[in-house]
């Protein structure tokens, strides 16, 4: 019968996973994420690979249980395969971590490295790599975990999340190297040296963020108002050809609501918001138009768009900004699409797979486009490119003053992926010191500032519009010169490093 029942390898490992996962939205309970490892860390030797997965499996598991809402009650599909492609990503990204502890333990058997010192860099080099491998899902970085300990993440605007990562891990093995120390004193000397080093890191890690704090990054020499419209148009009448004109009209009226009552300079609505194709001439078209004429302020929605190129049609999942007088001052197109939600991979060698989502074909990416507005530039990050550091990035050194994000988080329902999609945006505005506007349809819309803080934050399934005064202009930040330098260099060095425990034999 015992063998059967999990041993304590699986067991401390499976722990770990759970504490960690409550360091996540909604749960919120960052602390726990500077020794949810510590378990798994502890017993990973008796079982190397074994012990990563297990961790990682019950970490996405909790973390990414909404998958199965957004699969069934929008994606219309059956609960069996639902939970079926639910348990294929689980799997998929429990590899990380496996591999992660794998690689620590064997150099270490091989080549005798501390795994203090293997470990964060292994870390953060897989969480690197999951970001842009098979097109990227860095969902469940472990530096999203602080997102409310706004100290401590400050220093996203030198090394982004995956420095936050970095000291994470390293703190949970330094945790764990004592507590080994203390159980076995003979065989685990205490690491006197590593403990030195990772306080030092992090009383530096700490004492940047106070400095940044103080600084005051928030302040900018310009800003304009800036209104969010949260219309919370249900997501089964959406792509309804009979509601369009009640969805306009759901904006319009928060629109000129939020431009009478605060003189908004600039309106935003979320991703889809016209739920047809704004640039073929129409009255809903018009209407849109009129709002921006009536309101006075400049208005940026989402919209699907379509195109020739060589004779054949693209779709585009898109953003318009319109003048104070509602005309089209220019375009943005999403560039990082989501697989089987905007389109299908691979789909001439598998015909009878669609999109989960439902609205028109298949979507072509796009191209960095900020939006000119009276001198300014506005860059678009739409749906879930705002969890991409790399897009925000590439914005910001196209010259914009502002990043905005427009989203339709309907599908993830009363879920914990709304909180989860909001804390990853905020290191967004951390790491190009820029302000994020964020437009939700169904929430949570609202401002982030430079040093992370969110003002206005909205509740989830209300229909509300949300204003602030938002500063222009992003900082001369070290992320933003040169981006994921860091974790790109951990990656090269473990390359290194299991290249040559390959050539050693002692």
């Amino acid at each position: 019968m015992s063998r059967f029942l999990p041993d304590r390898a699986t067991l401390g490992a499976a722990l770990s996973g759970l504490l960690l996962a409550l360091a996540f939205p909604s749960a919120d309970m960052e602390s726990l994420a500077w020794f949810a490892l510590v378990p798994l860390f502890w017993v990973m030797e008796r079982r190397p690979y074994r012990s990563g997965f297990v961790a990682g499996a019950v970490f996405f598991g909790v973390v990414l249980y909404w998958l199965n809402i957004a699969m069934t009650t929008y994606g219309r599909m059956h609960p069996i395969f639902s939970f079926a492609a639910y348990l294929l990503l689980i799997l998929y990204l429990s590899l990380f971590w496996g591999a992660a502890t794998w690689a620590a333990c064997r150099l270490k058997n091989k080549l005798n490295y501390p795994l203090p010192l293997t470990l964060p860099i292994l870390w953060t080099a897989l969480e690197f790599l999951r970001s842009f491998l098979f097109t990227g899902f860095p969902w469940g970085t472990l530096g999203y975990s602080q997102q409310n300990h706004l100290v401590l993440i400050q220093s996203a605007d030198l090394f982004g999340v995956y420095g936050i990562s970095f000291l994470l891990v390293l703190c949970n093995a330094t945790l764990a190297g004592v507590a080994m120390a203390f159980k076995d004193a003979k065989t685990h000397p205490f690491p006197r040296k590593t403990v030195a080093c990772t306080l030092v890191l992090f009383l530096l890690n700490w004492g940047y963020g106070q400095k940044c704090l103080k600084g005051n990054p928030d302040a900018r020499e310009s800003t304009i108002t800036v209104a969010l419209a949260q219309g919370n148009i249900d997501q089964s009448l959406k792509w309804n050809p009979a509601y369009r004109t009640k969805t306009v009209d759901i904006y319009g009226a928060l629109s000129l609501g939020a431009a009478q009552t605060t003189g908004a300079d600039l309106i935003l609505w979320p991703e889809s918001a016209t739920p047809f194709y704004f640039q073929e001439e129409s009255l809903l078209a018009e209407k849109v138009r009129d709002t921006a004429r009536e309101t006075g302020a400049y208005l940026l929605f989402g919209s699907p768009a379509v195109e020739q190129v060589d004779g054949r049609q693209r779709y585009l999942n898109s953003a318009f900004l319109l003048s104070r007088s509602g005309e089209s001052l220019g375009r943005s197109d999403k560039i990082h699409l989501v697989p089987f939600g905007e389109y299908v991979p691979l789909k001439a060698l598998f015909p009878f797979i669609d999109k989960l989502v439902a609205g028109i074909g298949d979507f072509s990416p796009g191209t960095v486009s900020p939006l000119p507005m009276a001198g300014r530039q506005i860059g678009v990050l739409v749906c879930f490119e705002g969890i991409f550091p790399e897009l925000a990035r590439n914005y910001v050194l196209k010259g914009s003053d502002l990043l905005v994000n427009i989203t339709n988080d309907a599908w993830f329902g009363r879920s914990s992926a709304p909180d989860q999609h909001l804390a990853m945006t905020r290191f967004r505005a951390i790491e190009n010191r820029i302000w994020v506007a964020r437009a939700a349809n169904t929430g949570i819309s609202a401002f982030i500032t430079p040093s992370g803080r969110v003002q206005g934050k909205t509740a989830v399934f209300e229909e509300t519009v949300i204003v602030t005064r938002a500063g222009l202009g992003a900082g001369n930040s070290l992320y933003t010169r040169f981006g994921d330098v860091f974790p790109g260099l951990f990656l090269a060095i473990s390359i290194f490093w299991l290249i040559r425990s390959r050539r050693s034999y002692g």
